[in-house]
């Protein structure tokens, strides 16, 4: 693995040796619809060299259907595309001066089974057999925010205040980066997603029914992040600047140089961001005792526990990814890669508590603070070889290697009421390794066969100690402190066959076979286990096109949740000295059953997406909050102005008791999610754009543990609306609702969260440039609102992450159009085929 770094550095010198420079000429002209005779904004037009055997240069249309292009002189087939529409072709045109094409009029092709593109925002929403894909570049909204913030605009998507990621309410979710596990994800993926730029971003594929060629882990689904880059010949980018209150700056790039065989392509970016956030909470403790058949054995008073907490985070980080295409002749090309990611994390929390006892008398109170210090760094390789067949270019023959290395250091020296108490440090490393190789083949003009392997090759090493500060040292908590190694081996072989009928019926249907083995290594206590199971994943996705405004998709999947490490870790980790979080070495996977029927029907300025769903899961996860039969015990000396009427009459000496509860994960036997979404579209106008996305679900669990009901019924929902429109002076507003149902299971209970963003942006410097002023959670009520109940204690608790923030962002566009291209070849993790997963 050493010997990597120095391959990637002499591939660097080897290919900038080869850069040559061609004289070029303009090429302009205007893209029409020939049925209602108005401009296509984003057509592609395409210039290809026989002599070169390839596409040599391109781009895409304005706002009014006009391009302007520089082509080195030659003879090319000049190609015009749009999504849903005929191609255009001019052969053969020899180009030496300046030439205008004019106008060039292209018509919808009614029979075409493609990607349907949402009429009322064609370059917002495409739909496809197994997934809806979302382009980011019409998204105000998140100018200069991160990857959460963008996924949190995403029909289906949501993202709670603590950044995790739910798929029609499920939070067990795939995150992949241009189709693959990556390092810009890292170990923890809420705080990656927070600290990668929107603005590195060309789309994100929502995958609700995944192919057999997907891993299956991810019972709620696949979200694929597809990275910006450009194939564009020349010299082209972009880059961000953005600066904000709570305090926050950055800049961010993505540039690409594309000169003969070798496209050269790099993103990098750096983020300062502060965030502050605020949380409170009131506990009722059940303090009576009882013995194992349930009688009192001792009859204490209830106490009652008020905590505020506030937090200040700083967050600095650094991201690029660097690499280089090498189009080794007509029909294959070799990618290599280098992501890097160094994160500083620097977490200040403070926490108030006051303990009453059950006549409201004040006991005591204390202060903890706890200055948390985070160091994360992140290095991936990756080589990828694409082979395309000279029978057509569906035949191809890919393979992927990526290997990635993760470090994330946690520390933190925790006082009480000015005093050290505590001493915690949680250092991890992660070693991933993924082999991947794919065949797809063409049979005929409307079949494809498809088969593949992947292997999945997982290490983390884990080390976490407590201790405690006593006699002027500290004494390390063995009860606590340990260190776990953990693997994960996956090895998979997938196929898959997918076919059109007529023009009305296509079908993709697929099996997945994937064998894992779990090592659990507890060094602590020299306690080794393993666990192996295999799997076997079918997969079905059909479309019928009733008419060419209305088509239907029907999906099904098997899927599988596996625990993690921290979920099996049997030693505690403490959040607080009165709350722990303890895995479960027993837990076992959950699988899950999907089945989805969707509906897509384009009527006049209408567009609606919409589909009903049904999950079925064995032995799901649930995470339950018990008791540890250990208590918190705290001498309190104190002196309080007997005058004042809030503490009452109280001892100066008293003696805290809080019982110390833990929170752990188990297997349930069943649960069953059903639901219903919709996205509705209306564009009444070019310059007015409006949708709304609606999600319903209902979830119901069933089971016991040790004689105990945890089963529970829930119904949420969530709903989305988004309205964009055109000022005067060419002034784009967009405004965004979305609110959060109220929720609940066996123990929680959630109330509803509303919030409101809203953004400005006006193009400048003849649309070369973009500044964009936006605001994020206006009336600050991002919120979660919870009330606990068990038979120990019950609490009530608000959480806010972080406070209403202003952005205001520029960016500045070289040698590109104001809007992203739409690919003239398909970007990594892209798909081929129309019916393709």
């Amino acid at each position: 693995m050493k010997l990597i770094p120095y391959v990637f550095t002499l591939l660097f010198v080897f290919t900038s040796h080869l850069v040559f420079a061609q004289q070029e000429v303009s090429v302009t002209g205007v893209v029409m619809d020939n049925d209602v005779n108005q401009p296509l904004e984003y057509a592609t037009i395409a210039f290809f060299s026989k002599v070169e055997n390839r596409i040599v240069t391109g781009g895409i249309t304005n706002l009014d259907g006009k391009f302007d292009i520089k082509v080195p002189k030659g003879t090319y087939d000049i190609s015009i595309e749009y999504i849903s529409y005929g191609t255009k072709k001019i052969p053969n045109k020899t180009i030496n001066q300046n030439t205008d094409l004019g106008v060039m009029g292209i018509a919808i092709d009614a029979q075409s089974l493609g990607e349907v593109s949402i009429v009322a925002e064609r370059t917002t929403v495409e739909i496809k057999l197994d997934k809806k894909i979302y382009n980011v570049g019409q998204d105000l909204t998140v100018r200069g925010g991160t990857v959460s913030d963008v996924l949190d605009n995403v029909p289906s998507v949501s993202v709670d205040v603590e950044g995790n990621v739910s798929l029609r309410g499920n939070e067990n979710v795939t995150i992949l980066i241009n189709g693959k596990p990556s390092g810009l994800v890292g170990l923890n993926s809420t705080d990656a997603l927070r600290q990668l730029p929107a603005e590195s971003i060309e789309r994100v594929e929502v995958i609700t029914s995944p192919s057999a060629r997907y891993d299956a882990e991810g019972t709620g689904g696949i979200l694929n992040i597809i990275l910006r880059r450009s194939k564009l010949q020349g010299f082209n980018g972009a880059i961000t600047a953005n600066a904000g209150y709570p305090t926050t700056a950055g800049v961010s790039g993505n540039i690409n140089y594309r000169t003969g065989d070798f496209n050269f392509f790099n993103t990098t970016s750096y983020t300062y961001r502060e965030s502050p956030g605020k949380s409170s909470t009131e506990t009722q403790y059940f303090n009576n005792r009882f013995d194992t058949n349930g009688n009192l054995i001792e009859d204490r008073p209830d106490t009652f526990l008020n905590e505020k907490g506030e937090s200040e985070r700083q967050d600095k980080n650094f991201t690029t990814n660097v690499g280089v295409e090498w189009y080794i002749n007509d029909s294959a090309s070799l990618t290599t890669s280098l992501v890097y990611r160094n994160s500083d994390q620097e977490n200040n929390s403070t926490n108030i508590s006051r303990e009453f006892d059950a006549s409201n008398n004040f006991l005591s109170s204390s202060e903890r603070f706890n200055p948390e210090v985070e160091d994360d760094k992140t290095i991936q390789y990756s080589v990828n070889f694409n082979k395309q067949f000279k029978d057509n270019s569906q035949h191809k023959l890919t393979f992927d290697f990526q290997y990635e290395t993760n470090d994330e250091n946690e520390r933190s020296l925790i006082s009480q009421d000015g005093a050290t108490v505590e001493r915690v440090q949680m250092l991890q490393n992660q070693n991933k390794v993924l082999l991947q190789a794919d065949y797809v083949h063409p049979i005929g003009e409307n079949s494809q066969f498809e088969l593949g392997y992947r292997g999945n090759f997982n290490e983390m090493d884990t080390d976490y100690s407590l201790e405690f500060y006593e006699d002027n040292q500290f004494e390390l908590d063995t009860d606590v402190s340990n260190n776990l190694i953990y693997r994960d081996y996956i090895n998979a072989v997938y196929t898959q066959f997918g076919s059109k009928i007529g023009n009305k019926f296509s079908y993709l249907m697929g099996l997945r076979m994937e064998g894992s083995r779990v090592t659990i290594d507890q060094k602590t206590t020299n306690d080794l286990q393993k666990k192996d199971y295999v799997g076997l994943f079918p997969t079905l996705n059909l479309g019928y096109e009733i008419n060419k405004d209305q088509s239907l998709q029907l999906g099904y999947n098997r899927r599988i949740r596996r625990p993690y490490s921290r979920f099996i870790n049997p030693f505690p980790s403490r959040s607080s000295p009165t709350s722990v979080f303890q895995g479960n070495p027993d837990i076992d996977p959950s699988y899950s059953n999907k089945i989805d029927l969707g509906y897509l029907w384009n009527f006049s300025k209408f567009t609606l997406n919409s589909s009903i769903y049904y999950e079925r899961a064995t032995d799901v996860f649930s995470f339950i909050s018990e008791p540890t039969g250990d208590f918190y015990i705290r001498d309190i000396n104190y002196t309080i102005n007997e005058n004042d009427p809030t503490f009452g009459d109280v001892s100066a000496q008293h003696e805290s008791v809080i019982p110390v509860i833990r929170r752990t994960p188990i297997n349930l036997a069943t649960n069953d999610r059903y639901g219903f979404e919709f996205t509705l579209s209306y564009r009444p106008s070019k310059k007015w754009n409006m949708n709304g996305n609606f999600n319903l679900y209902q979830s119901k669990t069933e089971g016991f543990y040790n004689d105990t009901d945890y089963g529970a019924e829930n119904l949420s929902w969530f709903v989305r609306f988004n309205n964009k429109f055109t000022l005067p002076g060419g002034i784009d507003w967009q405004t965004r609702l979305f609110y959060m149902g109220p929720s609940e299971d066996a123990q929680n209970k959630r109330d509803g969260m509303f919030s409101t963003d809203f953004a400005f942006s006006k193009d400048v410097f003849d649309e070369r440039a973009s500044i964009a002023f936006n605001v994020s959670d206006v009336f600050n009520t991002r919120k979660r609102s919870m009330e606990s109940f068990t038979p120990t204690f019950i609490s009530a608790s608000e959480y806010q992450w972080r406070q209403r923030s202003f952005n205001l962002s520029f960016t500045y566009r070289f040698n590109q159009q104001k809007k992203q291209q739409r690919s003239m070849e398909r970007s990594n993790g892209g798909d081929d085929m129309d019916f393709e997963g």
